[in-house]
């Protein structure tokens, strides 16, 4: 069964930006199922338009921003 975004509930999201990048917590559920995180970061091509991108590694200043919203985030599973 593909994908339906209308099937994806999302109960906490919240974002935080910096620079040239921006990192979004997410709790989502699908079609009714167990809450999860989601983690995505994007960043501003040459356009200043946003992109997805890997996350991969975070800076010192990413994560202490970071780590209260996943406190927060596990709190709304």
């Amino acid at each position: 069964m593909p994908y339906d975004k209308s099937l994806d509930k999302e109960s906490f999201k919240e974002m935080r930006e910096f620079a040239d990048t921006r990192i979004t917590i997410g709790v989502y559920s699908y079609n009714g199922g167990e809450k999860k995180l989601q983690i995505s970061r994007e960043n501003k091509d040459q356009n200043e338009e946003w992109r997805f991108a890997k996350l991969g590694r975070m800076n010192k200043a990413e994560a202490k921003e970071i780590v209260p919203l996943l406190m927060k985030a596990v709190e709304n599973m």
